[in-house]
């Protein structure tokens, strides 16, 4: 484990993921490492607010990245406060795209030593037809993935 300097825990605000965010926390101030917070924004959502878009002047793909960037950032820190690590001041990164991919760049952009991720997403039929992203990870991350159960 003396290697290990980079931990980045991927967050989707699903149960699962808020248990790994928790023992990545917990590891990263353990190992004195830096703890890394990723967090994709679905590029299906974003398609889906722009179709939304055509019917309503008050939605906009912006108004919906920034406020769920804000409720991604005050999870993250309520979080924190929750198991005591409030000192870890993670970075947090959102990317925009298709979750596997985009986490698997951030992991190389990064330079993470350690993936930490929930078994199970925000999934739905689509994860039952063309594989989850944990799945996904699990045969392509570049460096080890450590998968937590919701305890």
């Amino acid at each position: 484990m003396k290697n290990v300097k980079r931990i980045m825990a991927a967050f989707d605000l699903s149960d699962y993921a808020i248990e790994a965010f928790k023992f990545a926390a917990e590891m990263a101030k353990d190992l004195k490492a830096e703890l890394i917070v990723a967090n994709v924004i679905n590029q299906r959502d974003i398609d889906a607010v722009e179709k939304v878009m055509q019917f309503s002047a008050n939605i906009s793909v912006e108004k919906y990245v920034a406020v769920q960037k804000q409720d991604r950032n005050e999870e993250v820190e309520r979080v924190l406060k929750e198991i005591g690590c409030q000192e870890l001041s993670p970075k947090v990164i959102f990317r925009i795209g298709v979750p596997y991919m985009e986490l698997m760049q951030a992991v190389k952009d990064e330079g993470a030593d350690l993936m930490v991720m929930g078994s199970k997403g925000r999934t739905n039929i689509a994860g039952v037809l063309f594989g989850t992203t944990a799945e996904k990870m699990f045969r392509r991350c570049p460096v080890p993935l450590l998968s937590i159960r919701k305890r």
